[in-house]
């Protein structure tokens, strides 16, 4: 069984548990990195953050992050070495996402995309994997410019 990590703000609850249930119905384990179990309202930066870093240590090869637009989950997820995250709110970024970026990381707006249209963007960043080819050089300059500026 594949395993996948998620994580919602307070915005993308809902949103979160129809993906999560979705997930599992495609028998992926989901860990869920939100901490909305306990009541609390959680604050996108932490949840992204404790998913991307996850990321980052291999503990997980993909993660999905929502929030109420799911830009604020997307430049917090992207400020951790090693991970790329893509907003996608069509099947098509979503399946640029992976082919040509190899992000490991999606992110999507609870306010943004209804439940079905998110089942379908989920289902394609899934079923799609990183080509290389001429998006191969393309990573490796994303990758440089990020351990340039780690270097600073």
């Amino acid at each position: 069984m594949k395993t996948i990590a998620i994580g919602a703000d307070d915005a993308a609850i809902e949103l979160k548990n129809l993906i999560k249930r979705h997930l599992e119905e495609k028998q992926y384990e989901v860990v869920d990195y939100s901490n909305d179990a306990r009541n609390d309202r959680p604050m996108y930066p932490d949840v992204a953050f404790a998913l991307a870093t996850a990321i980052q240590q291999g503990k997980y090869e993909r993660g999905i992050l929502l929030c109420g637009t799911g830009i604020g989950v997307a430049i917090v997820a992207n400020k951790v070495p090693g991970v790329r995250a893509a907003q996608c709110h069509d099947t098509f970024s979503a399946e640029r996402a992976r082919k040509s970026n190899n992000a490991q990381v999606m992110t999507m707006g609870a306010r943004v995309v209804g439940p079905e249209l998110a089942k379908s963007i989920v289902n394609a960043w899934l079923a799609s994997e990183f080509e290389a080819g001429g998006s191969s050089a393309k990573v490796d300059k994303i990758e440089y410019y990020e351990q340039a500026s780690l270097n600073k």
